[in-house]
């Protein structure tokens, strides 16, 4: 491994996750303005929006997205505005 590359401030850093509340401890060097106290211990709080234990590939729960009824309704509000 190269010398020089890596940082040195590796750190316990929590990331939470949105969606469900799950939290999980890990080492990072991403800089946070927000705090979490677990444990008695003050750590560095990373909210993220989709983890594994609320990923659909990794719970075994598909949601069904309906994207083609989003596209078909953006078209009729907003698609024939340039064709007058």
């Amino acid at each position: 491994m190269k010398k020089g590359i890596h940082s040195d401030n590796y750190r316990p850093v929590v990331f939470k996750d949105m969606s469900n509340e799950d939290v999980f401890i890990t080492r990072s060097t991403i800089n946070s303005k927000e705090t979490i106290e677990l444990d008695g211990v003050t750590y560095p709080l990373v909210k993220v929006e989709i983890s594994n234990t609320s990923h659909p590939f990794y719970t075994g729960k598909s949601k069904l997205v309906d994207t083609a009824g989003r596209v078909d309704k953006f078209m009729s509000r907003y698609g024939n505005r340039n064709k007058k």
